[in-house]
């Protein structure tokens, strides 16, 4: 008879094989991966891709300050006031967008997925629990909490993703709930309590590879969000200021006037990034939930 772990690890495999099979099916969910996958490499060889250190301050040959450089030459997207390389910035915040963004992404499917399923499996005085704390944490306003948050600790990408963390796993969890009571009714699950299996391991044996999917749907949704949140905070100038982002970018760019200035190659790239990785996220979702909820295409 196979091991527990070896009916898990069957059970991730199978739902691994149908997730990966679902962006072959759906041209969506394809484009919005193939948009994760080039962000995720440019992250990856960041420092391979940019021409200049992001927070160096440069000079010309006359040893005069390098600002407001036109792209070309050494510069692809030129210069900021302050003396930067704008492209280098640029490649260099897809880092740290895809950092706070999948961790922030992991944190609260994570959160979301074993809320939803303890709270749908056992019902009761726990699911009650439950449910009224993701009501709170539906009720805070998200952005001034996540302000509020990073104004009273030090700065960094790690409070945001925590802001994150705390507040959007709810939605994630009331639909993973859902899922699971209506699994734990069926009738492989009532055959596995005849066995004697324990509910913790009905639980996360016989019923979490079947919301995985779900998790998964709701991960590519979060990093567009994650990634949205820390351009917002940055912007607003609560973000970290020994990184650079694609949100410390749109503020750098605001505070030195670049639209009045018509620098449109500093402010624009950054935002068209934070667009791509949004809409990439939209794609993968809507893509996977015409699969997984058929009846949504009628």
């Amino acid at each position: 008879m196979p091991s527990r772990s070896a009916r898990l690890g069957a059970g991730i495999a199978r739902w691994a094989k149908g997730a990966t099979a679902i962006p072959r099916r759906d041209p969506f969910a394809f484009a919005g991966l193939v948009l994760y996958f080039a962000f995720v490499l440019i992250a990856i060889f960041a420092h391979s891709l940019i021409t200049h250190e992001p927070r160096e301050i440069l000079f010309d040959t006359n040893y005069d300050l390098a600002r407001n450089l036109a792209p070309g030459g050494d510069h692809i997207l030129g210069t900021t006031y302050s003396g930067r390389d704008i492209y280098s910035q640029l490649v260099m915040g897809t880092r740290g967008a895809l950092v706070v963004g999948v961790t922030a992404a992991v944190c609260v499917v994570s959160i979301g997925t074993v809320i939803g399923l303890i709270s749908g499996y056992f019902g009761g005085v726990t699911d009650t629990i439950l449910m009224r704390l993701a009501d709170i944490a539906l009720g805070i306003p998200f952005l001034p909490f996540v302000i509020v948050l990073a104004a009273f600790l030090n700065p960094s990408q790690w409070n945001v993703v925590l802001g994150i963390a705390l507040l959007l796993w709810p939605q994630s969890a009331r639909v993973i709930r859902a899922q699971v009571m209506s699994l734990r009714e069926r009738a492989f699950i009532e055959a596995a309590r005849v066995t004697g299996a324990g509910p913790w391991r009905i639980l996360f044996v016989h019923i979490a590879p079947n919301v995985l999917s779900l998790s998964f749907l709701y991960a590519s949704i979060a990093v567009g969000w994650a990634i949205l949140t820390e351009a917002s905070i940055s912007f607003l100038g609560f973000g970290p200021s020994d990184s650079v982002t694609w949100g410390y970018m749109l503020q750098d760019a605001y505070a030195s006037q670049a639209l009045g200035r018509g620098q449109y190659y500093w402010f624009v790239p950054p935002g068209l990034c934070i667009i791509a990785v949004v809409v990439a996220g939209f794609l993968i979702s809507r893509g996977y939930e015409e699969i997984l909820f058929p009846k949504l295409k009628d």
